[in-house]
């Protein structure tokens, strides 16, 4: 009678160590940079007009604005209130740099 008292508590014990490591979730990390921005400069020879992700820039030519570094979004020409075409996606290296327009130009 013990033997079979121990055996299944044996089994028991194990069943509900295999139940655990089912239940444990398994997570993927992913890394944002948050809090820092980049300087775009127009280094072009016209006035030109973007949506930065938070609200519509002009930029005369020479002229600089800053963008919050949120990795992975994008930067969109702009037209009469309305956003166009992608000039550039953020990427974590342009973070707390300057950045001249005519390099992320495609």
């Amino acid at each position: 009678m013990k033997l079979t008292i121990t055996i299944l508590s044996l089994v028991a014990m194990f069943s509900f160590a295999e139940i655990q490591q089912d239940a444990i979730p398994t997570t993927e990390k992913t890394v944002a940079i948050y809090g820092s921005n980049f300087s775009l400069v127009n280094d072009t020879k016209s006035k030109i007009s973007i949506y930065t992700g938070s609200g519509y820039v002009t930029l005369n030519k020479g002229s600089k604005t800053s963008i919050s570094c949120k990795v992975g979004k994008t930067v969109h020409w702009a037209s009469k209130g309305r956003k166009g075409d992608v000039i550039f996606k953020i990427t974590s290296d342009m973070c707390g740099e300057t950045i001249k327009l005519s390099k992320v130009m495609d």
